[in-house]
């Protein structure tokens, strides 16, 4: 195997490690109904709990990755890709919100599509379903019926669902590159 491919496969294995995009994806689901005020996200205390245990669920899921699959660290190269990815997604984000405020459109599913857009197609490419899900997310949110209330909590909660679809096609593709976990696990052995 040459080098390219190595380097791609670390690559790879870093950022589809999808199935963190499910307590991702519901924390941003939890915010848009703290902003809300809905049910018992009325209450921050709340919210706060639902984060920590999101943060653990997170956490469980990375040991996963971990104890079934190993650790890659990215190259230097992947990781300047991935510095720029996050300087693109910050402008986008940021200047996304700041310029689309007045257009009857949802900024926050605008900017965020854009965002994981452009990191997917910096660090790993872009596959099919990364188009479909966040074009779609960026179709949505760009149509002119986001007029009246401020449609940034609906943008929130799309954000998140499309998130936890993408993580879960994520660790598709991610189990099809690198083999179910006992396989994987055998051959540390």
């Amino acid at each position: 195997m040459d080098r390219h491919t190595l380097e791609s496969a670390a690559a790879k294995y870093s950022y589809l490690r999808g199935l963190v995009g499910i307590p991702a994806g519901l924390a941003l689901i939890a915010a848009a109904l703290g902003n809300n005020a809905v049910g018992p996200f009325a209450h921050d205390w709340f919210f706060v709990l639902v984060i920590v245990a999101l943060g653990l669920l997170a956490l469980a899921i990375t040991r996963y990755y971990n104890d079934h699959y190993g650790r890659l660290n990215p190259t230097s190269k992947q990781q300047a890709r991935l510095a720029v990815a996050v300087v693109i997604g910050i402008a986008a984000m940021v200047g996304g919100a700041f310029l689309l405020r007045d257009l009857p459109v949802n900024g926050v599913a605008v900017s965020f599509a854009v965002l994981m857009l452009v990191s997917y197609a910096i660090t790993v490419g872009l596959s099919p379903h990364h188009v479909i899900i966040w074009g779609a997310l960026l179709i949505a949110g760009a149509l002119p019926v986001w007029n009246g209330d401020d449609p940034s909590n609906t943008g929130l909660v799309m954000c998140g669902v499309a998130l936890i679809a993408s993580g879960v096609l994520d660790h598709r593709l991610f189990v099809r590159a690198f083999g179910p976990p006992t396989v994987a696990a055998d051959a540390q052995a």
